[in-house]
């Protein structure tokens, strides 16, 4: 018995069945309809089931500002609290349901809010290596204490070059050919340089977000 020819037609030398995805998508194109293909909605419910799991990270500062539904809340609650995997992997499936039910300018929100904590671990990062190199810099030169000081004028200077002696002391090899030695002195320099410079970063994140407040009243 013969095959029953396929129904369609030719466009630019290529053979289109009627009813494939390529039909349907040269039809919304003619329509200039704006409606999603199937590969759109895919990525878009995937990106929306993403952005659940990195919803769960979010800190509660951030979280709270979000006035995200309470179903959704509730169901992040529930996944933070679950240990068994599959349980795990079906209730982050569930909060991905829940994220496609929010609007637009919702999931905005939330996108531009897991960008702000991003950005604040960089800045963590970027602290990090700053009181890194001012320890390294108080430790190698006579001339680093008083820059500090100037960044940090309540600092305990009595202390500070007790530490900075030790720390070079600790780190002259025991013999020739080994490598410095780091002690307590070394790590105690890096903390305060680091609580000084966090102390700095919280005060002005504090006096920005006093700011942002004022602006939305």
């Amino acid at each position: 018995m013969s095959r029953k020819p396929t129904k369609g037609y030719y466009v630019k030398g290529h053979f289109v069945a009627l009813g494939s995805e390529l039909d349907l998508e040269l039809k919304r194109e003619l329509r200039g309809d704006v409606d999603l293909s199937r590969t759109d909605l895919k990525k878009h419910s995937d990106h929306l089931q993403l952005l659940g799991e990195q919803l769960l990270t979010l800190r509660k500062g951030l979280l709270d500002k979000l006035a995200l539904p309470d179903r959704l809340l509730d169901a992040m609650t529930e996944a933070k609290r679950i240990t068994n995997f599959e349980g795990k992997r079906r209730q982050m499936q569930f909060i991905g349901k829940l994220m496609r039910k929010l609007d637009e300018p919702t999931v905005a929100a939330i996108e531009e809010a897991l960008k702000v904590q991003h950005q604040g671990s960089a800045k963590d990062t970027l602290r990090m290596h700053q009181a890194e190199q001012w320890r390294d810099r108080l430790i190698a030169q006579d001339e680093a204490l008083e820059a500090w000081l100037k960044l940090d004028p309540d600092a305990d200077l009595q202390h500070l070059r007790t530490l900075v002696r030790q720390a070079r002391k600790d780190a002259v090899p025991a013999q020739e050919g080994e490598a410095p030695r780091h002690g307590k002195s070394f790590r105690e320099i890096f903390q305060l340089v680091r609580a000084k410079l966090d102390g700095d970063a919280a005060a002005a994140q504090a006096a920005e977000d006093g700011a942002g407040d004022e602006a939305d009243e």
